[in-house]
């Protein structure tokens, strides 16, 4: 995929943030030295066992007396993808087809999080590797090549019922010197389950909680399976293996968001796990151990808990909207809501004359939410800032661009004018849109907080110029999220505006909201 220089895009990513902003980090591994989290290092290129010459010659050595007898077809194909666009990685993906950034027959030498092909430019997507039907229909304009013909014979409606094809699978792995990857399950068939869980240690006495709803991805060489956690952490592989796969957690939610940024531009970061045995792996996440993985779960967590409380009988908001891009930045402080896959607008004269090349960059990087997470190391410190950006999120999908583009041009006039303040003075154009999305954002966070980790609510006091407590203070006297929320249409774009919509929708506590908003000079 598509690489991005760092030293461009964080400056320009500081314009669009809710806080301050510090330089990026080195990328981080594992503490035992083993798992990466940059480039993976690819050894010598493997003899796939699966290919149907190989299955065909561990068949006959496997069952002699039945050579000639049973003739081997193509069950599927080993291809490589070349998109050149964004667009087309979306036709594949729509094809319901899982890629892989790097080839399926070669050792790895060392484990990491993406790789891009040394034969491919640095700002163009790299080959994407998959396993489709032999049937397969390619898409018209696509550059593409078939690696293999390749045999699973979980996938042949036809096979041979009296042949033991683990037996079969066996032999190929030796024949093909593949013998170190095979490893015999403990039981008949086994479908790789297990558990992946982070520790919050503030939250449920420290117990290890779920981590909800990724992806998992297991392989070997072209037989691969994938499926999601539960909420509680769980999955279980719909495909057995008999050999060592691979492991890898996906971060593309269930729910609809992916969490994004791997130093290259990718649709969900990936957090390889190494070879584990077919049975699966368990997975336990601490602040202590791998921090990007870490950074990850508890980011995936609050997103996840977020969608599912956007419902009627809970939060009485709506959800953001759909394939929301969610991207992490370790070494910036600053978080934001710039929603820019979903059409906030950037393409102005102040961003030309400001972000210059930058501008180009952020148009191809298209996030929607940004977290910063330097100085919020802790679960509870991520979870509060992902939750001020889902809230703002949730505004968007109820008022569009039409607000949110202004909101953003008054966040970034503020910040080239202001000398680096991010919320301005309140005085400026626009700055309406931005007491109104900002005192909302600041409420949320505190009241989810507030709600996880019990305890008294977050109050702000003079800390800004627009007055999140206005929300709280309606709110602990018996205005609900969901009437607040219902307040944020198109109309609330300043404070006055917002008092109106308050009271339209609550016209019973229509004292009660005045005198609130008097008490604040608002």
């Amino acid at each position: 995929m598509k690489k991005i220089s760092m030293m461009l895009l964080v400056p320009a990513l500081a314009l669009l943030s809710c806080q301050r902003s510090g330089l990026p980090e080195e990328n981080s591994r594992m503490a035992d030295g083993e798992i990466y989290h940059d480039m993976i290092q690819l050894g010598e290129k493997l003899d796939d066992p699966y290919t149907v010459a190989n299955m065909q010659a561990a068949l006959t050595k496997a069952y002699p007396t039945k050579a000639g007898r049973v003739s081997l077809k193509a069950t599927d194909l080993y291809v490589r993808f070349l998109p050149k666009d964004d667009s087309q990685m979306d036709t594949l993906k729509s094809r319901g087809l899982y890629l892989m950034d790097h080839p399926m027959d070669y050792r790895i030498l060392r484990e990491g999080d993406y790789y891009q092909d040394p034969e491919i430019g640095d700002d163009a997507i790299t080959w994407q590797y998959s396993v489709v039907p032999y049937d397969f229909k390619f898409p018209e304009g696509m550059v593409y090549e078939v690696l293999d013909e390749c045999y699973l014979a979980e996938n042949d409606a036809t096979k041979a019922d009296d042949i033991n094809w683990t037996a079969v699978e066996e032999e190929a792995f030796r024949l093909t010197g593949n013998e170190d990857l095979w490893c015999p399950p403990t039981k008949a068939a086994a479908f790789p389950s297990g558990r992946i869980t982070i520790t919050d240690p503030e939250f449920s006495g420290g117990k290890a909680i779920g981590v909800s709803g990724v992806e998992v991805v297991a392989n070997i060489f072209v037989k691969f399976s994938t499926c999601y956690t539960s909420r509680d952490g769980y999955y279980t592989m719909p495909k057995s293996f008999s050999g060592k796969p691979r492991y890898r957690i996906v971060f593309k939610n269930e729910k609809g968001f992916s969490i994004g940024f791997n130093f290259i531009i990718v649709p969900a970061s990936v957090s390889t796990m190494g070879l584990g045995g077919p049975e699966g792996i368990d997975v336990d996440v601490n602040a202590t151990g791998d921090d990007a993985l870490f950074r990850r779960c508890a980011v995936n967590n609050a997103a996840y808990d977020y969608y599912s409380r956007c419902t009627e009988a809970d939060l009485e908001i709506a959800p953001p909207p759909g394939d929301l891009r969610i991207w992490i930045f370790p070494g910036l402080s600053a978080s934001s809501a710039c929603m820019l896959h979903h059409g906030a607008f950037l393409d102005n004269d102040l961003l030309k004359r400001y972000l210059g090349v930058w501008l180009g960059l952020i148009q191809i990087f298209l996030p929607d939410i940004t977290i910063g997470t330097s100085g919020q190391e802790n679960y509870k410190a991520i979870f509060s800032a992902t939750s001020h950006e889902l809230a703002h999120s949730s505004h968007f999908a109820k008022v569009g661009t039409g607000f949110w583009s202004p909101y953003i041009q008054y966040i970034i006039q503020s910040f080239v004018t202001g000398g680096g303040q991010f919320y301005g003075t309140g005085t400026a154009e626009n700055s309406g849109y931005c007491e109104v999305g900002e005192m909302w954002g600041y409420f949320m966070q505190a009241s989810l907080v507030k709600d996880r980790y019990k305890g008294a609510m977050a109050t702000y006091g003079n800390s800004f110029w627009f007055k999140p407590d206005i929300l709280t203070y309606l709110y602990e006297r018996g205005m609900t999220r969901g009437e607040i929320f219902r307040a944020l249409n198109a109309n609330a774009v300043d404070i006055g505006s917002l008092k109106e919509e308050l009271i339209k929708i609550a016209p019973g506590l229509e004292e009660e909201i005045v005198k609130t908003f008097d008490s604040y000079g608002k």
